[in-house]
């Protein structure tokens, strides 16, 4: 390409209206990263006056140059700036104002990683933001990897109309903070309780480690009868593509019942690796897509200090009175947590996800 190259980073929500979708661009105008690990938002806003629906995203950008991309609703974007740098601890650009990516009320809307294909909600289901919402701007925020390709102007696409739907789409996220120990197999593990009297039904998980992840799982545990009982929302392995993949089995979550999750980690470095904001540190996350006929959930993220401090069969000595549950039982076996065969893979790839 020419010495004036222009890379395509699009994410396409594209949203009723109508019958039709319209479709705008999330411009990142001449943005040149200064180097590698620097994390870059901007955002667009909604319109005032109309309730829009997201129904698919088709991202169009490669793990050479996007770490990963996210996509938030948000009340306010982090800054007034058409771009800012918004990574915390990562590389910034001092020419860029720093900030969060929202301000007051934001929303996980999709996120995307080494090279994940178009996704497509079920019937019926939606992401609501705009007029009666508090989400009044779109926020993507893109963490770059291999600087060098970046020669002109960085853009990302986005795809925004109108139509109601009747179930709301959400997006619980899963993760942990912690280290890793060099040359050893260690589990990150997380859960909380659903707190709120509401009908949650995952229809679609993604999965996203750096390099030491190999399975990730996330489950539904319920208290009954005297026993913990275990179902597997879904597993994957994380150096695969990281796109949302569907829930297999009819699942519903209620108030009472835990969501956890596992990342299973082999640390073949000689070195610790620690949870971090770049991809020489280490992350475990589990997102867990929903719908529900009612309000979304209000507690959209599920922590955990991670190791060595917390696990599923305990939680720091001192703390437990903070968990309505200080240790898990009933844990399933290592092969159904923790390794994932060709034909439970082929069931994710070639699964369509439910809506009902």
């Amino acid at each position: 390409m020419a010495a004036a190259r222009t890379l395509l980073v699009a994410l396409l929500p594209c949203l009723g209206l109508g019958l039709e979708t319209a479709r705008f661009p999330l411009l990142m105008p001449k943005v040149v990263p200064p180097k590698p690990e620097t994390y870059f938002c901007t955002s667009v806003r909604l319109l005032d006056d109309k309730d829009q629906y997201i129904l698919s995203f088709e991202p169009n950008a490669t793990q050479n140059t996007a770490h990963h991309m996210l996509l938030y609703g948000c009340e306010q974007p982090g800054t007034d700036d058409a771009v800012w740098s918004c990574g915390d601890m990562a590389i910034s650009d001092p020419s860029k104002k720093s900030g969060p990516i929202c301000r007051g009320t934001s929303q996980i809307i999709y996120a995307w990683a080494k090279n994940a294909p178009k996704l497509v909600l079920p019937d019926g289901v939606a992401f609501h933001v705009g007029k009666s919402t508090k989400l009044k701007y779109l926020t993507l925020q893109v963490h770059y990897a291999d600087v060098s390709p970046f020669k002109g102007e960085v853009r990302a696409e986005s795809a925004l109309g109108q139509r109601r739907q009747p179930k709301a789409a959400g997006v619980m996220l899963l993760g942990t903070g912690g280290f890793i120990f060099p040359k050893t197999t260690q589990y990150m593990e997380t859960a909380c309780d659903i707190e709120e009297d509401k009908v949650i039904h995952p229809f679609a998980f993604r999965t996203h480690t750096h390099a030491l992840g190999t399975v990730v799982s996330g489950w539904k545990v319920q208290y009954k009868d005297g026993e913990y009982k275990w179902t597997l929302i879904g597993k994957m392995d994380p150096q695969l593509p990281q796109m949302f993949y569907p829930v297999l089995d009819d699942i519903t979550l209620t108030k009472g019942d835990i969501v956890a999750a596992r990342c299973t980690m082999n640390n073949f470095r000689s070195r610790i690796t620690r949870v971090g904001a770049t991809a020489d540190d280490e992350m475990c996350n589990f997102y867990m897509m929903y719908w529900t006929e009612q309000s979304l959930l209000s507690k959209a993220y599920c922590f955990s200090w991670g190791p060595p401090l917390s696990y599923w069969h305990r939680v720091p000595m001192g703390f437990w009175k903070l968990f309505s549950f200080p240790w898990l039982t009933g844990i399933p076996e290592d092969k159904r947590a923790s390794e994932i065969d060709k034909n439970e893979l082929r069931s994710y790839f070639f699964a369509k996800m439910r809506n009902t």
